[in-house]
């Protein structure tokens, strides 16, 4: 994670945000256009996350979500297009266990989380144990799968899915320069065929990050400290975690070697490798 000192305008933020701010070191570490990411470094770190109006809504309520299952960082603060009239943010005194109630109006969505301990997949120490890594990343992984999921607020991870697909599909988004020659296709019509004839084979019946990807994970000594950016997680197809901790073991680390670890200890009875190239053919028109 790249954190880059920066200067904000308190105008731009809500005045319940206000205080936590107050001084505190502020650093960038937004890597989308579409969301702007603070890291704020006081008691013990917070991240601030503000998008479009809307756009957040998602991810705060899977957030809180994990959160509860001990695997995401503390919601302090959302003020969220749909939601309700009042929202509960942290006292002024640092307080979390009494919450004052503040009024959310505000035009884009704000999400304050506090830090997670630990450093994300991406860190040099665990880039430096690829092994290690593939290894951890796969049983993690099946330990999230293996959750009940039958209070997740989000139930229908594969019909929003596939409406993005074919959505994008529309629109002609399509791109495969970032996938790996084993899950690429040579054109949007090869892809587009194995979507159309196999989409009907996925399936909802696990709980999902949803983003899979070594910057969304954090550890702490090697044992999971949380996930983040849960705003595609909810209940769906196992193969689309699958797919992504793949694809992300080959991005970040440059080759395909550690992928068969990954499905090892994940446990290669469990993946369908037909369902994983139709998940990776639903996933070059993401």
């Amino acid at each position: 994670m790249k954190l880059t000192l920066t200067k904000i305008n308190f105008e731009d933020y809500p005045d319940e945000l206000r205080p936590f701010f107050c001084g505190a070191k502020i650093f960038d570490s937004s890597c989308s256009l579409q969301a702007k990411v603070l890291f704020v470094d006081k008691d013990g770190g917070y991240f601030l996350k503000s998008a479009p109006k809307g756009s957040l809504e998602r991810e705060a309520a899977m957030t809180r979500y994990f959160h509860g299952k001990g695997l995401a960082a503390e919601v302090i603060f959302f003020s969220g297009e749909n939601a309700p009239s009042s929202a509960k943010v942290a006292s002024r005194e640092g307080n979390f266990s009494s919450a004052k109630v503040v009024s959310v109006s505000q035009k884009r969505d704000f999400l304050l989380t506090k830090k997670i301990r630990g450093d994300d997949c991406i860190a040099k120490k665990h880039l430096e144990q690829p092994e290690r890594l593939a290894e951890i990343l796969g049983e993690l992984l099946s330990r999230l799968h293996k959750m009940n999921y039958s209070d997740c607020p989000i139930q229908n991870h594969t019909e929003k899915f596939l409406e993005r697909i074919y959505s994008n599909k529309c629109t002609d988004n399509f791109d495969k320069s970032n996938f790996p020659d084993s899950f690429g296709y040579a054109s949007a019509d090869e892809a587009w065929t194995v979507v159309e004839k196999h989409a009907h084979l996925l399936q909802t019946n696990t709980l999902l990050h949803g983003d899979f990807c070594l910057p969304n994970i954090i550890l702490d000594d090697w044992k999971i400290g949380g996930f983040v950016d849960l705003d595609s997680s909810g209940v769906g197809d196992r193969h689309v975690d699958i797919f992504w901790g793949a694809w992300t073991l080959w991005f970040n680390l440059k080759t395909n070697k550690f992928r068969n670890m990954f499905f090892d200890s994940y446990g290669r009875e469990k993946i369908d490798k037909e369902i994983l190239r139709v998940v990776a053919a639903c996933e070059v028109f993401g």
